[in-house]
């Protein structure tokens, strides 16, 4: 890479520091996490339902448990080394034993995913073997994770530890998630569209002409309003308008309504017409 000397060099390395964290924290910069599982039989479905649980990728997830006087941790991984093991999806160790080595639940890269709606069933095979257990098979865990809106990003809990059996032998651990609630879609009407486009054109007419007329003309008052008197001179010819339709006042009464007066009229004088006769 060529590096930039003189006096604009460092000036602008810091520039393209900054535009790539901006970049990274606007998300421009994304990994698909989830494919560092490997799936048991690779299928579509299966991968969009790894899909699904991206925003978990790579976080660990604890719970604890009591059975009897024994005390377990567990820590759960997404696709990741859970607790910093090499290739451990589910890990548990002994809470009061801190430093023996923690016993691998299940494996990430032995993967198998179902889902629905807002559920999604997540298995991790070829754990550590059972000692005198389960037919000394490997364990397995399974991870139940639900939908809860409250619960945040995620919060884990210990269902069931199931080793009494001689094969199939398996953890049930749950996981609150909102993720995998399913967001509503909005469905906005053309009519709502235009609405919303025509108040924005109408703010920015009335921001951008109040600013201008205040801070560049040095207009007041009223007159910081964008056209002011173009406004002044349609709102007077409305009104004008409304006038000459609406009101009647000036108009005269019809003469079937006039009213008949109560003051005797004068007797007009007869007029003859007898000079008219032929004499």
């Amino acid at each position: 890479m060529k590096v930039v000397n003189g006096p604009g060099g460092g000036s602008f390395l810091v520039w393209t520091l900054l535009v790539q964290l901006v970049l990274c924290g606007s998300g421009v910069y994304t990994t698909d996490h989830t494919k560092s599982c490997i799936l048991l039989s690779e299928s579509d479905s299966e991968r969009k339902v790894l899909n699904r649980l991206e925003p978990l990728a790579h976080k660990n997830f604890t719970a604890e448990t009591t059975i009897g006087t024994e005390s377990y941790t567990y820590v759960f991984q997404l696709c990741g080394d859970a607790g910093g093991v090499p290739g451990a999806g589910v890990i548990q160790y002994d809470s009061k034993k801190t430093e023996t080595k923690p016993k691998v639940i299940g494996r990430y890269n032995a993967t198998q995913a179902f889902g629905g709606s807002d559920w999604v069933l997540l298995i991790y095979t070829s754990g550590d073997t059972y000692g005198e257990r389960c037919s000394k098979e490997a364990r397995k865990a399974m991870i139940m994770i639900s939908c809860d809106k409250k619960a945040g990003l995620g919060q884990m809990k210990v269902e069931l530890e199931d080793r009494q059996r001689l094969q199939d032998c398996f953890y049930l651990l749950e996981l609150d998630s909102s993720v995998m609630c399913e967001v509503p879609e909005s469905h906005i009407s053309a009519g709502s569209i235009i609405l919303i486009i025509a108040f924005c054109l109408l703010a920015i007419y009335l921001i951008g002409g109040f600013l201008y007329q205040r801070l560049i003309v040095g207009a007041k008052g009223m007159e910081q309003f964008p056209n002011y008197a173009f406004w002044v001179e349609v709102g007077n010819m409305s009104a004008d308008g409304c006038d000459f339709v609406c009101r009647s006042q000036n108009r005269e009464d019809a003469r079937a309504y006039r009213g008949v007066a109560t003051e005797p009229l004068e007797e007009e004088p007869e007029e003859r017409d007898d000079h008219l006769l032929p004499m």
